[in-house]
């Protein structure tokens, strides 16, 4: 029974540390976007509409 038990933790243990690693990572772009890149995805809206209205 006691050998039994061990086993039993150690398998949750090696279960828990898989199901960790595979949560891990990062999620999205592996690069830094461009400085205008980022302007157009990360400005307010009303921001870039602005600078657009602006250039016409």
């Amino acid at each position: 029974m006691r050998l039994f038990l061990a086993r039993l933790a150690i398998l949750m243990i090696l279960m828990a540390l898989g199901m960790a690693l595979a949560g891990c990572g990062q999620k999205g772009p592996l690069y830094l976007p461009s400085d205008e890149a980022a302007t157009e995805q990360y400005a307010p809206r009303d921001a870039v509409d602005a600078s657009d209205d602006s250039e016409s």
